[in-house]
Formats: C-alpha cells, structure tokens, sequence
C-alpha cells in the first residue's frame, strides 16, 4: 500500500525532470556577454543627438529595458540590435547623425539575426572583420554610413546571410575574391556607392539566391564576370557608374527573370550581344555612356516587357531596326549622341505607349515618318543634329500633345508653323536652322512656355508687348538674330507666385539689333531674383550699367561685350557675390574699376578691354591675363605695366 502511494509522487518527479530538460525555465535576462559588448560598442560613441542609446546602463536589463534591443525570450540572447529610426509621417528613416565607431565586441554577440546601423550617417572608421564571426546573423545593414577600409574577409563565413546593406558608404579596396562562395543565401546585395575597386569577384556566381544585385557607383574594373550568368533569380543588376571594361557577357541572357539591367557610365567596348533577346523579362536597360559599338541587334524586338531603351553616348552604329516597332510596352527611347543612319523607322508608329523619344546628333536622314502622329501618348521628342533636311513641319505634329519639341540643327526654313499657338509645349528649341520673318504674334498664346530657343536663325522684328505674358518662361535663348527694339518687354515679364518657377534662370539676347537703355531696375525686378547667366553682349545698347544687377545675388555669368555702354563700373556689381564671368569690354566705360568688383570670391573671367578706363588696377585674387586690360589707355598696374609715380 505505501509503495502504491508513492508511485504518483514518483511519476511527478520524473515529468518535472522531462519538463525542466525539454523546456527550460523562461528567462528574460539579458546575457552577461551581450551586455557586454553592447555597452563596448556603446563607448565607442562619442555623439548620439538622438539618445538611442540613453537607456544603454549597466544597472538595468538589456532585454527589458534598452531601447532598440530585442533579446529570445527563452535564452536572453540578444537577436536584433537595430537602431535605424522612422518618421512617424513617412516611410522615411531619420538621419540620427550619431558619431563613432564599430566596436569589434559586437562580435561576440553569437546569437545576433539582425544587425541594423543603417543611416546614423556619421558612424565612421573600419568594418571590423569579428563581425564575421556572427554565424546565426540573416541582416546586416550597415548602410548611408560614413565607413571607411575595405570589406572584411571574414564576411563569407555569414552562411545564414540573407540580406548585406554596405552602400552608400567610404568603403574602399577590393573585394575579397572568395568572399562569396557561402554566402549562397543571400537574396540582396547592396555595395553601391562607395570607392571599392578591382574586379567583381568570380565568386559572385555562387550567390544563387540573389534576387538585387546593386554594385553602382563605385570604381570596380576589369569585365563583368563571366558567372553573372549563374545568377538566374537576379531581377534587378546595377553596375552602372564604375570602370568595368571590355564586352557584355553573353552569359547574361540567362538571366531571364531581370527586370531591370543598368550598365551606363562604364567603359564597355563590343556589340550588344545578341542573345540579349533572352531577356524576355527585362523592363530597363540602361547602356548610355560607354564606348559600345556595332548595330542593335535585330533581335532586341524579343524584349515584349521592355518600358525603357537608354543607349545614348556610345558609338552605335547603321540602322535603327524596325523590329523595335515590336515592343509596344515602351514608353522611353533615347539613343542620342551615337553614330546611327539611315532613316526613321516607320514602325516606330506603333509604339502607342511611348512618351519620350530621343534620337538627337546621329546621323539620320528624313523625313519624319508620317507613322508618328500614331503616338498619342507622346510628350518629348528630340530629333535635333541630325541631317533630316526638314524643310519645314508636317503638319500632324499639331496633333501631338508634347511638352517638349528639339529640332536644332534639322534644317528647318521658313516661318514657324502657327500651331505652336495653340500647343501645350513648354520647351521649344529650333535653332540654328534657316527660319525667318518675323517674332510671331501668337507666341505669346504658349502659356507653359519655360524655355524657349531661336538662336541662330534670321527672324527679325521687335519683342512685342505682349511677351511679357509668358510669366512661365525661365530660359531664354534669342543670340545671332535680328531682333530689334527695346528689351522692356522681357524684363518686365509678368511674375506668377508658383513657387519660384515665374524666376528668369537665363537669358542669351547676344548679335542682335536690340537698343536703348537697360533697365534701371533691373536687378530689383521679381522675375530677376534667381538669374544665373546674363548675356546681352553684340547689341547697339546705350546708357549706363545698372546699379541693380549688384542685388542679384545668383548671377554666374554677366556678359555685356560690345554694347556702347557708358559711364563707370559701378562698385555694386560686387554684391553679386556669386559672379564667375563678368565681360564688359569693347565699350566706353571710363573711370577706375572698382577694388570690391575684381575681388569677388568665385570670379575666374573678367575682361574690361576695348574701354576708357583709368587708374590703377586694384590687387585680386584671380588669375587675369593681359588681354583682359589691353586697349584702356589710362590703365596701369599689375598685370599692365606699372604706374608711373
């Protein structure tokens, strides 16, 4: 009977002993060698503005109480430090600014799966390589950082990696060549924007999981990898804006899941490889700036997906195909600045999503295919310095809803077709061409006018009144004309408070006929406020320079060469302290050149020649050559000869 009685003790002793080995007592305290080396790190901080690491004592629990800690409820490892802060109105990170460095004791956080220290921005010094020893780690983000050295070796023992954010960084050096040969889980990889160089490793194609590849703007050589191949979960590749060299692998038609490639800003040589055409996913590519030669190859109408074709700047050459008329999902075209002939191809008619369509300075010849007024959707189109012989515009372009219309150099004649009255555009450039008559009146109609080109061209007449309606206009480009009359209605354009788009940002009235005064007032006026460049240089003006254009406080370039002006410099010129051309000669200016006008800190041209001007020539800081005094008699001192006591 008491051995029966006992038997239930017995059996609860042996369940607690089953308990206590299969599910340890829960515990929330932080381990001592987390604490630790969170409190290392911690004096490796010399600035935290933020105060993420105020609760950060010795005296109380890092799993309870430390902000930006998690720790496993069951074993008190910490899990996950992360320190990145969010705006509470957006899914924008905050910028903590927190100075200091990385402490190799985060190494000894063994239980660690995420690490995230991503844009403290100030966070400087090495990447130390105990970090490597962190194998339970899946993210490490590290990014918009100010680290410098290279990227520890030790990093390809981070086997259970699944994300690895180092961009935008000072990270330099090579890459270590093996680095990648476990890190076969991880999914993305971002290293851009640092100063890393050398090869992209081979190893890169062991990564097979990689989804996001981001290497861009960095000063990686040699070629891309032949491996990249083996990367067939890869959506999005950007190398763009390094130093890789040599041909496109062919190997990258493997890639058949890429939605986006960019490859600009390199110095890749070769063809397009043809079996691009086995990017049936890809939606962007972006090949501008190299030095890729040969035609597009024919097969680049497989690309069904494809929304964007940027191969600008490179040495391109015979036919654009007609097979591109295929790829009815594109909406940007920009092959301009290559070496492409022949004539449009008509079947760029069928491209009724395409809203930008760039083939400026090639080679290609007219006319423009009648098939492009299919383009509905069409809003920038660029065809200049090309030898098309325009003669003048098809009709159908007035059925095109652009906003930005480039014909320089195509060689357009006679008058401006009267449509533009009546068109939304709000960027208009035809010049040099052979277009003449008159200013037309209707011009003033353009109302989302901001920048207008007519330079090199033989209109004549004067600027009516009515063109200081064009309150929207921001640039303004009418040199080597005949234009005639006073420059009132320009400078009293009408001014529109949106945000400062009403502002003048340049204007080119130079080799016209333009006369009398400039406006006093000049500088005081609202349109004026953020004018960069100035030139109304080669006109039969007359009067003074304004006092005003000293209150522009964003002038670069004032260019007033060759203008009858008279009177003197005036002193307050040097109030536009951001003036780096300043050219008034071939006039009658007399008196001294003010000391304040040639010391403005960022000048770099300056030419008063061909003037009356006297006196000493005061002492400055920019380097001034002789040509830029010679033809006032009265003037001497350094660089002249010197004064005569």
């Amino acid at each position: 009977m008491e051995n029966y009685s006992r038997k239930p003790f017995i059996l609860l002793i042996f369940h607690l002993i089953i308990f206590l080995t299969f599910f340890p007592l829960i515990s929330n305290s932080c381990h001592p060698i987390d604490k630790q080396a969170l409190l290392h790190f911690k004096k490796g901080i010399i600035y935290d503005p933020s105060n993420l690491l105020k609760t950060w004592t010795p005296q109380i629990d890092c799993c309870k109480d430390w902000m930006c800690i998690t720790c496993d409820v069951v074993s008190g490892r910490v899990k996950n430090v992360t320190l990145m802060v969010w705006y509470s109105y957006s899914d924008s990170p905050v910028d903590t600014l927190m100075s200091g460095t990385l402490s190799p004791f985060l190494g000894n956080l063994s239980f660690l799966e995420v690490l995230d220290l991503s844009y403290l921005r100030d966070l400087s010094g090495p990447i130390p390589p105990e970090l490597g020893k962190l194998s339970r780690l899946n993210y490490m983000f590290l990014n918009w950082n100010y680290l410098t050295g290279p990227i520890p070796a030790t990093f390809q023992n981070l086997n259970q990696l699944k994300i690895l954010k180092l961009g935008q960084n000072h990270l330099s050096g090579p890459i270590p060549p093996n680095i990648f040969n476990n890190l076969t889980s991880v999914s993305h990889l971002d290293l851009s924007r640092n100063q890393l160089s050398g090869p992209i490793p081979s190893s890169i194609g062991k990564m097979v999981s990689l989804t996001r590849l981001d290497l861009h703007t960095n000063s990686f050589s040699d070629r891309i990898p032949e491996t990249i191949g083996e990367l067939k979960n890869l959506v999005y590749l950007d190398l763009a804006d390094n130093q890789l060299a040599k041909t496109i692998p062919e190997s990258i038609s493997n890639l058949s899941k890429l939605v986006e490639l960019y490859l600009s800003n390199n110095r890749l040589t070769g063809k397009i490889p043809s079996s691009i055409n086995g990017l049936i996913s890809l939606e962007y590519l972006r090949l501008s700036h190299n030095n890729l030669t040969g035609a597009i190859p024919p097969g680049i109408g497989n690309l069904r997906k494809i929304q964007s074709l940027v191969f600008k700047n490179n040495r391109l050459s015979g036919k654009i195909p007609s097979s591109i008329g295929h790829l009815t999902t594109l909406n940007d075209i920009d092959f301009s600045n290559n070496q492409f002939t022949g004539n449009i191809p008509p079947s760029l008619g069928n491209l009724v999503n395409l809203e930008a369509l760039d083939l400026s300075r090639n080679r290609i010849t007219g006319p423009i295919p009648d098939q492009l007024q299919k383009l509905k959707k069409l809003q920038n189109l660029d065809l200049s310095f090309n030898p098309l012989q325009l003669g003048k515009l098809p009709d159908w372009i007035q059925k095109l809803h652009l906003s930005r219309l480039l014909l320089v150099k195509t060689g357009l004649k006679g008058k401006i077709p009267d449509f533009f009255g009546t068109s939304s555009i709000s960027s208009l450039d035809l010049s040099n061409n052979a277009l003449t008559g008159r200013l037309p009146s209707w011009i003033v109609n353009m109302k989302n006018l901001s920048f207008l080109n007519l330079s090199n061209n033989g209109f004549y007449s004067k600027i009516p009144d009515e063109f200081m309606n064009l309150s929207l206009l921001r640039d303004l480009d009418l040199h080597s004309n005949k234009f005639s009359g006073s420059l009132r209605p320009i400078f009293l354009k009408n001014f529109i408070f949106t945000l400062g788009s009403s502002h003048y940002n340049s204007i080119d009235l130079s080799y016209n006929m333009f006369s009398g005064p400039i406006e006093g007032n000049i500088g005081n006026e609202e349109i004026m406020a953020d004018i960069r460049s100035l030139i109304l240089s080669h006109n039969p003006l007359q009067g003074n320079i304004p006092k005003s254009i000293g209150n522009l406080s964003d002038l670069n370039v004032l260019e007033l060469v060759g203008n009858g002006l008279s009177g003197k410099i005036p002193g307050e010129l040097g109030n536009a302290t951001r003036l780096r051309t300043i050219l008034l000669s071939e006039n009658n200016l007399s008196g001294e050149i003010p000391g304040n006008v040639l010391n403005v800190e960022y000048l770099e041209n300056f030419n008063v020649s061909g003037n009356r001007l006297s006196g000493k020539i005061p002492p400055h800081k920019a380097v001034i050559p002789v040509s830029g005094f010679v033809g006032n008699d009265g003037l001497c001192g350094d660089p002249l000869p010197p004064c005569k006591l």
